[in-house]
């Protein structure tokens, strides 16, 4: 993998006005190529979310110590980035995630501003592959109007995930915090539904790109192999949630996983992986536009930016 461009933007650069009003980041276009793939990372915006959504089930006497070696706030809102991932491979123009859209938070649905920054419609996506349900990876497929926004796509989900979410039993049996959540996913795919296409662990979903199941962060969360012409690099969705926690203690417990015990140890599996066999990632919700590698520190990991 080489970077090949790495490029900062911002609302002001992509001179769209329409959406003034609501806050805006910078956000880091990173384009490199695995083999004939050309692969660009692009920003949805940020998250704001309660310390404790992430830290509460850590063991908090080792997590303040840890934070305190980092400089990280132990009360302070997190932020984390949405990095969506773009793939350019012969006649197919592949869309990872579809961002939040404007119904979740105000710091996130900056999506229509960057591709089209980039020169990108979304009619000119031909697939929309999902790594999960969750509102800041699904939200942004339809519009305002309950209009799909990429009209053209074919969309890929894992079948566990959709049969997860697209079941009217899920919003009576999630946990009460995550019921807005349920409801939302369930609406679009009811609304969207005769768009997707399911598939399942270990398929190929499209030349070059590969289906690894990575359960735990939620029921049937996805991640993905690109690979042409002997490179590879792997799109980890939230399966690596940040680069600090996630990397140094994979083990620990994460609040923001559905299956707590689950998401640890598919956590450590995939990092060892990942690090072992030298394999590029490009994370959701990891800095510098989500591209690094994993890197073997001090009996555990860490993250490497590109």
């Amino acid at each position: 993998m080489q970077i090949t461009r790495r490029t900062l933007l911002s609302g002001a650069a992509a001179g769209l006005a329409a959406s003034a009003l609501r806050p805006r980041a910078a956000w880091a276009a990173n384009s490199f190529t695995i083999g004939g793939m050309e692969v660009t990372t692009l920003s949805d915006g940020y998250l704001t979310q309660p310390a404790d959504f992430m830290f509460a089930p850590m063991p908090q006497d080792a997590l303040g110590e840890f934070l305190a070696s980092r400089g990280i706030d132990r009360t302070a809102p997190l932020t984390p980035p949405c990095n969506l991932t773009l793939v350019r491979h012969d006649s197919r123009l592949v869309l990872f995630d579809a961002g939040s859209g404007t119904g979740f938070m105000d710091s996130v649905g900056e999506l229509p501003d960057a591709l089209a920054a980039l020169g990108v419609d979304p009619s000119e996506i031909t697939h929309v592959v999902f790594t999960h349900c969750h509102a800041d990876h699904l939200w942004g497929v339809l519009d305002d109007f309950d209009e799909p926004v990429f009209s053209n796509a074919e969309h890929l989900m894992g079948r566990v995930e959709f049969d997860y979410w697209a079941d009217p039993a899920t919003v009576e049996t999630i946990s009460q915090d995550r019921v807005p959540m349920a409801a939302g996913a369930k609406r679009r795919l009811d609304l969207i539904g005769d768009q997707f296409t399911l598939f399942d662990d270990a398929a190929e979903i499209l030349p070059g790109i590969t289906a690894r199941a990575t359960y735990g962060h939620s029921p049937g969360h996805m991640s993905f192999a690109l690979s042409d012409a002997g490179d590879t690099a792997m799109v980890v969705g939230d399966a690596v949630l940040n680069d600090h926690v996630a990397f140094a203690h994979p083990d620990w417990q994460t609040g923001a996983d559905a299956d707590l015990e689950a998401a640890a140890a598919m956590r450590a599996s995939l990092l060892d992986q990942l690090a072992t066999d030298r394999i590029p990632m490009i994370g959701f919700h990891l800095p510098d536009g989500g591209v690094g590698h994993v890197d073997r520190f001090e009996g555990a990991y860490r993250f490497v930016p590109a």
